[in-house]
């Protein structure tokens, strides 16, 4: 499995950003996810959604009600779509791929993307 992330920017805060991961080989086997890493902080976990198109969902407390996670496993394409940004939003964000959606959860997949970075102006 190969993940490649975009969609990444420079955004006001208050506003909004769409991150697109493409994914190839088997990924409707996986479960898929994102994290991010703010300078000087350890990587976290984001969001995740099960193997499925329109599966199960988890959050973030820190971005629980702002963002929204989906995949279109036709396309092979996650995304995230960012709301109500904050400056506290600014990190590379990853994408993640795992068989085990617990491991996506703990930021241990088995497959990561190169970073794409957000960075969010007060």
């Amino acid at each position: 499995v190969q993940l490649q992330a975009s969609g990444g920017g420079l955004v006001q805060s208050g506003g909004s950003l769409r991150l697109s991961c493409a994914a190839s080989g088997r990924t409707f086997d996986y479960a898929m996810g994102w994290s991010r890493q703010a300078p000087g902080k350890e990587r976290e976990f984001v969001a995740s959604i099960s193997r499925y198109s329109g599966g199960s969902t988890l959050y973030a407390d820190s971005v629980k009600g702002r963002f929204t996670i989906s995949r279109d496993n036709t396309k092979n394409m996650m995304y995230l779509q960012m709301d109500s940004l904050k400056p506290e939003d600014t990190a590379v964000y990853y994408c993640a791929a795992d068989k085990v959606l617990h491991k996506v959860i703990v930021v241990t997949p088995e497959y990561w993307g190169q970073g794409t970075l957000v960075t969010v102006s007060s």
